[in-house]
């Protein structure tokens, strides 16, 4: 809009497109908040593998493709959508105990707990929680993420990450499981394009690591192709 109100916000244009749910400001204010938290995060595996593309001066939709594939994997983006899931089944069991209790059985990892940067709550996870404690109806899904990382903390001390809030949104606020990653993925487009941008201007292909092999040797001598004298 001219008097660049909600509408003209990013919030605004995503939201429609994220859920049927009329917006309200309190959840305007989440999305708005998560758009910024998740613009970039340092060298993530999916930045990563957008300044890979860009140090090879691959085109800026193709960095931006890299940088999607590496996000869509269950212990990245996709995520949030594995956490909007639990929390569903939690919110219908009343309980977070069955179902925390059935990932660790089965060695799976509880979506939506822990980050290799950070030994406590994920900073931008508790920005988001405080903010969805204002978004009208939220409790219920507050309420199961909560739970979910109190019963976790009795098996594995794990604390909650962005994943978990996102997911709390999408519960709230009526979305589809992978609203989530969505969110993450237009977010996080605006870094990797940053990222990029500086990337061009470094030496070409300087990101290019040595490998080690590590296996059986081959035979010795090298065997001659078929038919040749010994």
């Amino acid at each position: 809009t001219e008097d660049g109100g909600t509408a003209a916000s990013l919030a605004g244009r995503l939201w429609p497109r994220l859920s049927a749910a009329p917006a309200d400001a309190p959840s305007l204010a989440v999305l708005d908040t998560a758009l910024g938290l998740l613009a970039d995060h340092d060298l993530a595996a999916s930045t990563l593998a957008a300044r890979v593309a860009a140090s090879a001066h691959a085109h800026p939709y193709a960095v931006v493709s890299a940088g999607l594939g590496v996000l869509e994997g269950p212990l990245h983006g996709a995520a949030s959508g594995l956490a909007h899931r639990m929390l569903t089944e939690v919110v219908d069991l009343g309980s977070a105990a069955p179902v925390v209790a059935d990932h660790l059985r089965t060695g799976r990892r509880v979506p939506g707990l822990g980050h290799r940067l950070y030994t406590g709550e994920d900073p931008r996870a508790e920005v988001l929680f405080g903010l969805l404690a204002e978004v009208p109806g939220a409790a219920p899904a507050l309420e199961a993420a909560r739970d979910v990382v109190a019963t976790t903390a009795r098996h594995t001390p794990l604390h909650a990450n962005v994943d978990l809030a996102l997911a709390v949104l999408s519960v709230a606020c009526r979305m589809p499981p992978d609203a989530g990653e969505a969110v993450f993925a237009v977010a996080r487009t605006a870094g990797w394009i940053a990222h990029a941008l500086e990337e061009y201007a470094e030496r070409p292909l300087r990101m290019r690591p040595s490998g080690r092999y590590e296996g059986p040797r081959p035979p010795q001598p090298f065997p001659g192709p078929a038919g040749s004298a010994k």
